[in-house]
């Protein structure tokens, strides 16, 4: 839990702060950019709450934090408020589940609301209140892993929703050699008509991405846009499996059409599907020059 007393310079006075347990995952950054940045290598509030979308977002942002750095001055009034407000929607049935893990260094996770059973997108932190909120939303059918970075409290999910966890052979370690489905090879995968599990390998071996209804790609740690490049990129320094295999994926996935990324790190992206493929071309070229 966030303490006054390793309270960051860096952050303006006021009510809200980040200490310096900050592991610089990012997270409060991208969900409440009015009140934080980055600064010398953490995050630090440069811009106090002062109405009532920015306090929201601060406070969902302080309820995702993986490492609880980020904490108020006085006791906040509205936290179970906030709460109430999670898995935060983002377009029709898809959903932000917050309470990041720091297990997966502060990956986000998704939920997909069907009349087939919900799909959870990777694991969030196991905590009651979003728990209680899933619950909400109905039974969740599969807890779907995109690589082994970001299974977090897959156990536990399992556990109290007797949910099928799905992960790629190749990237099942002791923590998951329990899981439910093991995907082989290097084919895409109709899960349902509406549902693709598409083989990606280069961040890991066994990496895979979650097409849904041809609109919504769930990414992981495949693809992500950046706010330095300006375009759709790939992590370079954290491609663990080979950078060759990510680019020839790449370019298999940019034959898909969609129009959201949403990764487990680094930024969404929406866009129509032309300008999508556009951005998809982008960050091939760029990839292509990276050694």
């Amino acid at each position: 839990m966030a303490t006054l007393d390793q309270r960051r310079p860096q952050n303006v006075k006021g009510d809200v702060y980040v200490d310096e347990t900050c592991i610089d995952c990012d997270t409060c950054r991208w969900m409440a950019p009015n009140v934080f940045h980055r600064a010398d290598a953490q995050s630090a509030v440069y811009h106090q709450p002062t109405n009532e979308a920015e306090r929201l977002a601060a406070m969902q942002a302080l309820l995702s934090c993986p490492t609880a750095s980020i904490g108020t001055v006085d006791k906040p009034k509205d936290i179970k408020d906030v709460q109430e407000t999670f898995p935060i929607p983002i377009a029709d049935n898809v959903y932000h589940c917050g309470y990041h893990a720091e297990a997966s260094y502060g990956a986000a996770s998704y939920l997909i609301v069907r009349d087939q059973g919900n799909i959870l997108v990777d694991s969030p932190r196991f905590t009651p209140a979003l728990v209680k909120r899933l619950e909400e939303k109905g039974d969740i059918r599969y807890l779907y892993l995109t690589h082994r970075d970001d299974i977090a409290d897959h156990q536990k999910f399992r556990d109290h929703f007797g949910c099928d966890r799905i992960l790629h052979h190749d990237d099942i370690t002791t923590k998951t050699r329990d899981v439910e489905i093991q995907l082989t090879g290097n084919d895409a995968i109709a899960l349902s008509p509406d549902l693709f599990i598409i083989p990606v390998p280069g961040h890991t071996k066994g990496h895979t991405v979650l097409l849904y209804k041809q609109h919504f790609l769930f990414s992981g740690d495949h693809l992500a846009w950046s706010d330095h490049l300006h375009h759709l990129h790939a992590f370079r320094h954290v491609c663990w499996y080979s950078w060759s295999e990510l680019l020839n994926s790449m370019r298999r996935l940019a034959t898909y059409p969609f129009e959201w990324v949403l990764p487990g790190h680094g930024r969404r992206y929406h866009a129509d599907i032309e300008t999508m493929r556009q951005q998809m071309q982008k960050c091939i070229s760029w990839m292509e020059t990276v050694r």
